[in-house]
C-alpha cells in the first residue's frame, strides 16, 4: 500500500484513536489491490478473511436467495466493510461486487481481532462503528416495513439534501437501479414513486434531483429521529452505514 494512504486511514474514526504502534502494525500487515468494475470480490458465505478500506471507486453489498438479489449497501472512499464478520471471525453475510474500477487496501482479519484485544481505543472504536452500523441497520429496515414507496423516496431525497447542506438540488450518488433495490423496490416502482412526487416538491432531469417545494416534500416523508437520525453524537449525521454517504464530487457537481 501507499504511505500516503495512511493519514486517510488514520483519519477514520475506527483507526483515529489507537496507538500510534499498533497502527503502524497493522498497516504493514495491510496491501492495496485495485479490482476491475463489475467483479464479485466477496462471496456470501465463504470466511471473513479481510476488512476492506475503499479508497477510491464504488463498491456494492449484496445479498442473493433462490435467484434473486437485494442491495444491502453502496460503499465510498474513504470508508470500511465488513468489519463485524471479521471480528466475529464469521463468514460474509453479503457479497460484494465493484460498481466501478476500485482500489481497495485490506487488512487480514486475523490481524484485526490481534490488534482488537491488545489495543483498548482500537477496541472501544470497533465497538462505537459496530453499534452505529447496527442502529442504522435498525433504522433501514423500520423504513423498508413502516414507510410506502413513496414515502421512503422522500425521505431518502431529503436526507440527501440534508447531507448537501439543504441544498434544493443534487446529483444521485449511485444509479437508480442500485438505489431502487436499496429502498427496497423495483427499478419500475421507483420510477413510478418519482413520478408521483413531482406533485409534491419534487423534479428530475437524469440523475439531477430538484427539490421545488421542500415543505411539501417533508409532508410526504415525515421525519423521523428514531427513523431518519442522526443519533446526537453521531460523527456523520444521516450518513451511518449502510446509507450512501456524501462528497466533495456530488458538491461539485451541484
Amino acid at each position: 500500500m501507499r504511505d500516503e494512504d495512511k493519514p486517510e486511514i488514520r483519519k477514520l474514526p475506527l483507526f483515529r484513536d489507537m496507538s500510534a504502534e499498533n497502527f503502524e502494525t497493522l498497516m504493514q500487515a495491510a496491501y492495496a489491490h485495485t479490482f476491475p468494475a463489475q467483479l464479485e470480490m466477496i462471496r456470501q458465505g465463504e470466511p471473513a478473511d479481510f476488512l476492506h478500506i475503499m479508497m477510491e471507486g464504488t463498491v456494492e453489498l449484496f445479498s442473493g436467495w433462490r435467484g434473486r438479489e437485494t442491495t444491502m449497501a453502496v460503499v465510498r472512499p474513504v470508508s470500511t466493510f465488513i468489519l463485524a464478520a471479521c471480528i466475529k471471525d464469521a463468514p460474509y453475510l453479503m457479497s460484494a461486487r465493484t460498481v466501478e474500477k476500485s482500489r481497495i487496501i485490506m487488512i487480514p482479519a486475523k490481524d484485526l481481532r490481534a490488534t482488537f484485544r491488545l489495543d483498548p481505543e482500537f477496541a472501544m472504536s470497533t465497538i462505537t462503528e459496530l453499534a452505529n452500523c447496527y442502529r442504522s441497520v435498525v433504522r433501514h429496515a423500520k423504513g423498508l416495513k413502516l414507510r410506502t414507496s413513496r414515502e421512503r423516496v422522500a425521505a431518502y431525497i431529503c436526507r440527501q439534501s440534508r447531507l448537501a447542506g439543504n441544498a434544493a438540488s443534487f446529483i444521485l450518488p449511485i444509479e437508480k437501479r442500485l438505489l431502487a433495490s436499496y429502498l427496497g423496490m423495483t427499478p419500475e416502482n421507483f420510477s413510478r414513486a418519482i413520478k408521483a412526487l413531482q406533485s409534491d416538491g419534487v423534479a428530475i432531469d437524469g440523475m439531477r434531483i430538484i427539490i421545488t417545494d421542500p415543505k411539501a416534500l417533508e409532508a410526504i416523508a415525515g421525519p423521523d429521529s428514531l427513523m431518519d437520525g442522526p443519533d446526537g453524537n453521531s460523527e456523520f449525521p444521516g450518513a451511518d452505514f449502510p446509507e450512501v454517504p456524501w462528497d466533495a464530487k456530488q458538491r461539485e457537481a451541484m
